[in-house]
């Protein structure tokens, strides 16, 4: 019992020591946020990083979602309920929740990952001390541009995916259940809110946050050589899904009263 307590004892020492180490990094961080735009270009570059080469395994991604939902909606609504609400259901579903979040999922395996290596590397080869030495603030030149090209692109790439995300389950529910264009986007129209579109952004601006936020912090702080940036990349992607899961759940309750 002793080595248990005290097995539980450290590991809350640590996580509360992250905890801390990390609020008081983001404090650093948003405090260089407005110097970054001094040096637009870096966010640019990392815009094109994070939203374009993104593009193909979000639109497959949101592709496969729609279709799927068509498909299993379209099943259970079958000489049941009118096959208009399937274009009801995949239009608020996809746009509310799915697609939000499993964009952000990709991007969290995908960018959250490549940017937490690409910092440790820097950290751990001493890049980083190179650019303290040289008087530059790594927080200006490299984190605040990647967490400011985040938040900017994730809410970009979720209209894409939506827009993927309903043109294949139209799709699927034309070929495979006969459902016409009018009908499946009558449904689409019939319940749809401004507000709905606008919960789907602000939960991609969370998650841009909370990818960036984490693979700067993990990235940063790397240290220990190899196994350092392969642990902290791990940590960055776990961490960052989580906060997704959680922080989709929250908002939904907020939000969507």
């Amino acid at each position: 019992m002793n080595r248990i307590a005290e097995s539980l004892g450290k590991f809350i020492r640590k996580f509360l020591h992250t905890v801390l180490s990390y609020l008081h990094f983001v404090w650093q961080l948003f405090k260089n946020v407005p110097g970054a735009f001094s040096n637009f270009h870096t966010t640019v570059e990392q815009m094109q990083h994070v939203g374009l080469t993104s593009i193909p395994v979000v639109v497959a991604a949101s592709l496969a979602t729609g279709a799927i939902m068509a498909w299993q909606l379209a099943y259970q609504f079958a000489d049941i309920i009118p096959l208009m609400f399937v274009g009801m259901a995949v239009g608020k579903s996809v746009m509310v929740e799915l697609c939000p979040i499993l964009t952000a999922m990709v991007l969290a395996g995908r960018i959250g990952a490549s940017m937490c290596s690409e910092l440790g590397t820097m950290a751990v080869t001493e890049q980083l001390d190179a650019y303290k030495v040289l008087g530059l603030s790594p927080y200006k030149f490299l984190l605040a541009p990647r967490l400011i090209a985040t938040i900017i692109m994730l809410p970009t790439l979720t209209v894409i995916s939506i827009f993927i995300g309903i043109v294949g389950g139209y799709e699927v529910a034309h070929i495979y259940k006969d459902v016409s264009f009018a009908v499946f986007f009558y449904g689409v129209r019939m319940f749809y809110q401004n507000w709905d579109l606008v919960v789907g952004l602000i939960k991609a601006t969370l998650y841009g946050y909370f990818i960036a936020s984490y693979a700067c912090f993990f990235g940063f702080t790397t240290h220990s050589g190899a196994e350092g940036v392969g642990k902290n990349t791990k940590a960055t992607v776990v961490a960052g899904m989580t906060s997704i899961l959680i922080g989709g759940f929250v908002l939904s309750k907020l939000l969507l009263l």
